[in-house]
C-alpha cells in the first residue's frame, strides 16, 4: 500500500481512523473500492465497516440507477 501524508486543520478535529474510514468509505462509495478493500484500508473487518458506512452517507448497496433498474428487469423475467 502506499503512504499519504495530508495535512487537516487542528479545527476539524479528526483523528488518522477517522480519517482513514472517511477516505476508504468514499472510494468504496465511487467504485474505486470493493467493500472488502475498503474496510481493510480502514482497518475494519468488513462487516464492521459496512455498518459503518451510514455515517458517511454512503449506502451498502453501491448500485447506480441503470445497474438497480436492470436488476429489477432481470428479477422480473426470472419468473415468467
Amino acid at each position: 500500500m502506499k503512504t499519504l501524508i495530508i495535512e487537516i486543520p487542528d479545527s476539524l478535529n479528526l483523528d488518522e481512523k477517522e480519517a482513514k474510514t472517511f477516505l476508504a468509505a468514499k472510494l468504496f462509495e465511487k467504485g474505486d473500492l470493493s467493500i472488502g478493500h475498503a474496510a481493510d484500508m480502514a482497518g475494519y473487518k468488513k462487516r464492521e465497516f459496512m455498518e459503518l458506512l451510514y455515517r458517511y452517507d454512503v449506502s451498502v448497496f453501491n448500485y447506480s440507477e441503470s445497474e438497480l433498474e436492470n436488476d429489477i428487469l432481470n428479477a422480473k423475467n426470472y419468473h415468467r
